[in-house]
Parts: structure tokens; C-alpha cells; sequence
């Protein structure tokens, strides 16, 4: 209440008592009469002190579920000659919290939309946010407010009516608010102040106290650099000055809101080693807080807009950031060779065993040639596969391992690659590059070892291994140079037991001799690749939707009718004129051509579909979202999450084995445990985010959240009896 309302009061009152004195000794001498002019005075007086109340600094409070909201301005009157300070106050019930304007892993910011008529008009929407407090939450990170929240605002106003002397003010405002569960509120809130130079009300000094929790601009320079190194520089910056410091930034996603963020203090700068995520590294500004903490416990909050320099980094810095390059190395080797395990790749590394098998009474050299060949197709592969992300990631694309696969365009093309390479092993035509003869003695194409190695990349990208996800999303967050060597270690560790069996003779000499049965065992790898095609069909239904089944079909046709008839061509090669052969040839070549004509309809196809629509979720399994999580884990609930996608077999595999099993489900319904699976078959960037987060870049990925204690990181193959000895060890 505003100080001249309160003095208006003080005299009211005592006006009052006057007149309940007056109306005695009146009504001693007239009787009634007295009482009558006495009520009305009363009344007159009733009305003014209405009449002064609706005009105050301060809106009747609005009582929602968990709050008190309210709107107050700093002056009890206005003008055009300056801004209105006024402000959202949310008085939040012990416990409870609002956020900030990115409000970390979780939430949304409040929202108010002010406007004003009368005397004076005007609108605004800008909250000038106060410093938030940090609330870690298990793997989630909150920036919120608690207690009594001032969220002040700048009202800009002009003349409109000139013959009213009353400024009307509403607003509407929504916030959400969080405990154990997070409940959105809202509120129609409006005020009246008069017209005249501005005076403090009795909400001004709430603003005073808010404008000591705001940001000041930074007086020192900040610069970061693309893997996630922070530096302010200053003189007056030293270990004895700043003890301690963290960094908040204003955009949400930008770095993995909950990893700890290690501090380097040295005279003259201060260095904070930030988590980024994948849209980290196409900022060209940071702009965020950065809190610094002395040694008495006094914090400073400074508001930064950081530009990007590849110079903040030094090598112990990089260090100390991310795990070590030989690590990383080691992982993504590891990786590799366990890859060659995955299902992903067993119809491929079926025929590259019928290949060794061809060469292995073969000369020495031809042996060493054909494994180096394969070991370029795989490590170059691999090699260019990381360059496209880190250059997609540089333009701003948020992009995962596997990412490849979103696409239905790429999807079609894989599933229409590996049906021509089944049509070759049935033996309906004959192509060196991808074909494997059945003749001992047939010359053998270096070519084919080349693309067999580059086929073995494209369809195990987004079988992710264990020990990989460490390391790739290492070599993605790294220098550009250090992250291709990781590819190509994981390449390597790929095509290692092929170039094993051509280095040591007396492993190629176990193996059986070339015959007749190369031929049928050819022709039987045909049907793996076809289940291969079926499944990729399935997954690019999932992305496109129904319509594409027509689509990939047709071209399917289309690829059978060139196949069949270039596969004529070459079995009559000797017998059919030059003419006759060319028109053959150009026969398959315009079925052919009518097949790749389908490419731009299939690239035009989006995954409209969502994760609830693609992927059926069974019974008891919830589709995963971070204010899901969030608000399960704040009720205290245990929660395991599974992140998946159509095209990732390995995961199909461990929901199939290891999840959506009898005992496993019986063991999360007993546990409390709640299974929220996300969808990464097409591109979600709250996905994306999550596992960025957690230092991934692809799926499979599996977390699992006690409701008290610390977060586990399951591995990417599951056992049943794994995943219930993981949930049980939370009781």
C-alpha cells in the first residue's frame, strides 16, 4: 500500500472518530434526525475510502493452487515522461519453485503480457530477469526462484486520453511451479493509478531489494571456444579474489545443464570447462551469468556475451575437459572389433567370409591387397562419415551418430542397394564391383573388396557398439583432426580380423578349399540381404509414413526389371548381335533411370510421424519427455530410460531380450520403476539433447534414475538379468 493511500487513511480515520462524536451530541438533542445525517456522512466517507483504495501501487493478489500472484509498481503515480517500473510478484508456498529464462533440463519461464489505457497507454512483454538460484536434481539441472519472486518489467508510456486522469493497467501472466509434481498456474491481474509526476510507492523498496540480485555488465572479456572452454581475463581476477565460479547461460540446450563445470583460476583469467551439446559448437556468441564466488562466501553475478576464439583453449585445459585422446582411441578401436559382432553388419561380413574363403589359397599378395582394399572402404568410410557431422554441426545442425539413417531418402537408398546386391548373389546378373564368383580361378576385383568395406560402414553406422559412445562423442566435441583419427580407429578395429587372416598365412590355410558349394552358400546370403530390405522398408514407413511403401516399391520393380535384363544381356553376350545387345543394355538402363527419378519424391517425404505414432509403445511404457522425467523423478519415482530408434537393431534386439520381457516387466512393476522410451527414428531434438548430456551421440542408450542415489549408465547390450540387478539396487 502506497504511503500517500496510508496517510489518506490516518486522516480518514480520524474524520471519522469526529464524526462519531458529532452524531453522539446530535442525537442527544435531535433524536433520529441525527442518526440520518450522521449514516450518510458514513457513507460518503465509505465511498471515498473505496474510491482511494482502487488506486494503488499494488493489484488485488490473485490466490492460485501453490502461489499468491500479484502486479505492483514501483510509483503510486505515472507520466509520460518516464517508464512505469512495474513487476509480477509470485509469492510461491515453502518448497515450490518458478524458473528462470531458460530454465535448465526442465520447465518453462514465466510469461506476462502488460498493457495500459486511459490517461497514458502502452504494452510490454520483457522481463528483466533477476539471477536465479541453481537447483540440481540427480542428472538434471533447474534455474529457478523460491520464496517471494519479483520478476520486474519496464512499461513504456505515452498520452492517449487526454481528458481522463486514471491509468488503467492488466495483465495476464502464466508460470509454472514445481515440487514434487510441476503445476502450470495463471492469472487476470489488473490496477489503477493516477495520472502526475511518479512518487515511490510502498512496493518500491521490493524493487530495490530485486535490483541487488541482478546481473551487472561484465567489466572483464570473454571469449569461448568450440569444444565447451569458457575464459574471462581480467587483472583483478586471481585465486585469492575468486574461489570458486559457474556459468548459466541464457539459451536453453546449449551445454549439458548438470555436468559439473571445472574451474581453473589463475592471475588474470578464470576458465570454466563446460559440457556443450550439439548445437554448441555453431554459436558465434555465449550469452549467459557467470557467478563468481570469493573466498568469504560473496557472490558476484555478471552478465557476459562471450564471442568464440580457437585461442581460450590450451592443452590442459582440453585435458581436463574431455577424456584423453589415447582413451578415446582405445574405446573406438575396441569398439570396432566388437562391431564386427553386431547384427547390423552380419549379412556383409557373411559375404566378406565367402570372399577370404575364395582367396585363401590365393597368392599372398592378391590376400594382402584385398584386405587393405576392404581396410580403405571401411576406415575411409568411417573417416568421411565424421567429417559430414562435424561439418553439419558447424552449420548448426543438431546431429547425432546414425543420423544418416533419420532419412527417408537414404533409408530407400540402402534397402534398394542391398536388393540389387541380392539380385547379384542369386545370379541375375553379374557385377564386379559388388559380385563374388562362384570361379575359383575368376581374376578378383580390388573394387569389390573397396565398396564391400563401404557397404560394411553404411549399414553398421547406427549399430553402435560398446565402448563406442564415449568415443565418439569425444572425437565429435574435439579438434577436427584428433576426432577423424578416432573414426578411423573405429574403422580399423572393423576391418582388423580380415586384415589378421591375410597377414598370417596359417590362418587362411583353415579355412575350407574353394568348390561348388560357394555357389549355393552365395546364393543362400541373397535372403539375409532381403530381410535386410524388408526391415529398412519398415523403417522408412516409420519416417515417411504409409505413402512411402509405393514409393520404395516401385523402384524395387524397377531395379528387378534392370537387373534381370542386364543379367540377359551378359548370358547372351555371346550370342546376340551388337544391336539386339545395345537395345538390352539401354532397356535396363531407362528401368534403371526411372528408379533413381523416385529419389526427389522420396527426399520431399518428412518424418511427420512422432514417436507415439512410429514406434508402438507396449503396455506400461511411457513416451519419454525431460518435464516427464523431471516430474517423475521429483515425485520419487524410480525411472529407467531407453533411448531407441526402428533403424538401430541393436536396440530392437535389447527390448526384445531384456525389456519388454515378462520378468523384466514384473521387476519394474514390483521396483516402482516407470519405462519412458524415446523415439530417435527421426530426428528429436530433445533427444538429441538428452544423450548429448550424457555424453552420447547415438542409441542405444539406457539410464537408469533411483528416485534416491545416483544415476547408472546400463551398457548397450542388456542381459534380463543386468537390467533387473541394476533397478533392484535402488532398495
Amino acid at each position: 500500500m502506497s504511503l500517500p493511500v496510508m496517510s489518506f487513511l490516518r486522516l480518514t480515520a480520524s474524520g471519522l472518530s469526529h464524526s462519531l462524536t458529532w452524531m453522539q451530541a446530535r442525537r442527544n438533542r435531535h433524536g433520529f434526525t441525527g442518526w440520518r445525517s450522521g449514516f450518510v456522512a458514513i457513507l460518503m466517507m465509505a465511498c471515498v475510502f473505496s474510491s482511494a483504495s482502487a488506486i494503488a501501487a499494488e493489484s488485488p493478489q490473485v490466490k492460485t493452487g501453490h502461489s499468491i500472484a500479484s502486479l505492483i509498481t514501483a510509483s503510486d503515480t505515472a507520466d509520460a515522461s518516464a517508464p512505469l517500473h512495474i513487476a509480477l510478484r509470485l509469492q510461491l508456498q515453502n518448497g515450490w519453485h518458478t524458473y528462470w529464462q531458460n530454465p535448465g533440463d526442465a520447465g518453462d519461464p514465466p510469461t506476462i503480457t502488460i498493457n495500459a489505457d486511459g490517461a497514458l497507454q502502452g504494452s510490454t512483454q520483457i522481463i528483466h530477469w533477476p539471477v536465479p538460484q541453481r537447483i540440481p536434481d540427480s542428472s538434471l539441472m533447474s534455474y529457478a526462484y523460491t520464496g517471494d519472486v519479483i520478476l520486474p518489467l519496464v512499461l513504456p508510456l505515452q498520452t492517449a486520453d487526454q481528458k481522463s486522469d486514471k491509468i488503467n493497467i492488466k495483465a495476464h501472466a502464466n508460470w509454472l511451479v514445481c515440487e514434487h509434481v510441476c503445476v502450470p498456474e495463471e492469472a487476470d491481474l489488473a490496477l489503477t493509478l493516477n495520472k502526475g509526476s511518479p512518487t515511490p510507492s510502498a512496493q518500491a523498496p521490493l524493487f530495490e531489494q530485486t535490483s541487488q540480485h541482478m546481473a551487472v555488465p561484465s567489466p572483464y572479456t570473454a571469449t569461448f571456444s568450440s569444444n565447451g572452454i569458457l575464459q574471462l581475463t581480467g587483472k583483478d581476477l586471481n585465486p585469492t579474489s575468486v574461489s570458486d565460479a559457474w556459468f548459466m547461460p541464457e539459451q536453453q540446450g546449449k551445454i549439458a545443464e548438470a555436468a559439473e563445470q571445472k574451474s581453473t583460476i589463475r592471475n588474470g583469467s578464470v576458465t570454466l570447462h563446460l559440457k556443450p551439446t550439439a548445437d554448441f559448437s555453431a554459436l558465434r556468441f555465449l550469452a549467459g551469468i557467470v557467478v563468481l564466488k570469493d573466498k568469504a562466501g560473496t557472490e558476484r553475478a555478471l552478465q557476459i556475451n562471450a564471442t568464440h576464439s580457437a585461442l581460450t583453449d590450451t592443452p590442459e585445459n582440453t585435458l581436463a575437459a574431455s577424456p584423453s585422446f589415447i582413451q578415446q582411441m582405445l574405446f573406438a578401436f575396441i569398439g570396432g572389433i566388437i562391431l564386427n559382432l553386431m547384427p547390423c553388419v552380419f549379412p556383409i561380413l557373411a559375404m566378406k567370409a565367402l570372399a577370404i574363403t575364395r582367396l585363401s589359397h590365393a597368392a599372398k599378395r592378391e590376400q594382402i591387397l584385398s584386405a587393405s582394399c576392404y581396410a580403405v572402404g571401411v576406415i575411409g568410410s568411417f573417416t568421411l562419415l565424421g567429417a559430414i557431422m562435424m561439418a553439419a554441426r558447424l552449420t548448426g545442425a543438431a546431429t547425432g551418430w546414425g543420423f544418416q539413417f533419420q532419412s527417408p531418402l537414404f533409408v530407400g537408398m540402402v534397402c534398394w542397394l542391398l536388393f540389387a546386391m541380392a539380385l547379384n548373389l542369386l545370379g541375375v546378373f553379374s557385377f564386379s564391383a559388388v559380385s563374388i564368383s562362384s570361379a575359383p580361378h575368376t581374376r578378383h576385383s580390388l573394387w569389390n573388396d573397396v565398396l564391400t568395406g563401404v557397404l560394411a560402414v553404411v549399414v553398421a553406422s547406427p549399430c553402435t557398439a560398446p565402448f563406442m559412445g564415449v568415443a565418439i562423442a569425444g572425437a565429435l566435441s574435439g579438434p577436427p583432426i584428433a576426432g577423424l583419427t578416432v573414426f578411423a580407429a573405429l574403422g580399423l578395429g572393423l576391418a582388423l580380423p580380415y586384415l589378421l587372416i591375410a597377414a598370417y598365412p596359417s590362418c587362411a590355410r583353415m579355412l575350407p578349399r574353394p568348390g561348388a558349394w560357394m555357389v549355393y552358400l552365395r546364393q543362400f546370403l541373397a535372403f539375409p540381404l532381403l530381410a535386410s530390405c524388408v526391415w529398412l522398408l519398415w523403417v522408412a514407413t516409420l519416417e515417411g509414413g504409409a505413402s512411402i511403401v509405393v514409393l520404395l516399391g516401385s523402384g524395387m520393380v524397377l531395379l528387378g526389371l534392370a537387373a534381370w535384363v542386364y543379367g540377359l544381356a551378359q548370358t547372351h553376350q555371346n550370342t546376340l548381335s551388337d544391336r539386339k545387345r545395345f537395345a538390352l543394355h539401354g532397356l535396363a538402363l531407362l528401368a534403371l533411370l526411372g528408379a533413381l527419378s523416385m529419389l526427389p519424391i522420396l527426399r520431399q517425404q518428412t518424418a511427420a510421424p512422432s514417436s507415439v505414432q512410429g514406434m508402438s509403445l507396449p503396455e506400461g511404457v511411457e513416451a519419454f519427455s525431460a518435464t516427464k522425467l523431471q516430474t517423475l523423478h521429483a515425485s520419487k519415482k524410480n525411472v529407467f530410460v531407453d533411448m531407441t530408434a526402428a533403424w538401430c537393431i541393436t536396440c530392437l534386439v535389447n527390448e526384445r531380450v531384456a525389456l519388454d520381457v515378462p520378468e523384466v516387466r514384473e521387476a519394474f512393476k514390483t521396483q516402482n520403476v516407470t519405462l519412458l522410451r524415446g523415439d530417435w527414428t527421426t530426428h528429436d531434438a530433445a533427444i538429441t539433447a538428452f544423450l548429448r548430456q550424457h555424453g552420447r551421440d547415438g542409441v542405444p542408450f539406457y539410464l537408469f534414475i533411483p528416485a534416491n542415489g545416483t544415476p547408472v549408465t546400463l551398457p548397450q547390450v542388456l542381459t534380463p538379468g543386468l537390467v533387473m540387478k541394476t533397478i533392484s539396487s535402488a532398495h
